[in-house]
């Protein structure tokens, strides 16, 4: 099973801990032109708009690495592991047990899953089911 690291301490997983794959790699930035440069800029897609107008790259592993500019005055950079689950729903309620608050709830996007933020330990973590 495919499932977030304070999920799994919570259910006393640990051992899986080489199961686990970070599908979306999101990062905020104040420049994303300067971003993308640093990441290999011409391998990035144009603005994504159903991924808040992210430049989306594929990483070796089949994940992805999106750089978008903050969506609001005030959000703040930051950079955003999303892990994939097989249950974002028990991912979710294990991660708000472990200690973790519900930032957003699970939101589809059509055509690429479904998300959702939780903070712990003053980090944002991202949750992602296909």
């Amino acid at each position: 099973m495919r499932i977030v690291p304070h999920a799994m301490m919570a259910v006393g997983r640990c051992r899986k801990l080489k199961s686990m794959k970070v599908h979306y790699l999101e990062i905020v930035s104040a420049d994303v032109e300067q971003t993308c440069r640093a990441y290999g800029g011409a391998d990035f897609s144009s603005p994504e708009p159903a991924l808040g107008n992210a430049r989306v790259r594929k990483l070796p592993d089949g994940g992805l690495l999106g750089v978008r500019a903050p969506m609001s005055e005030s959000e703040q950079p930051v950079v955003r592991p999303y892990w994939l689950v097989n249950d974002i729903g028990a991912a979710l309620d294990a991660a708000v047990h472990a200690g973790g608050e519900v930032a957003h709830p699970p939101l589809e996007i059509p055509g690429h899953g479904t998300f959702a933020i939780y903070i712990l330990g003053g980090n944002q973590h991202g949750l992602w089911q296909l």
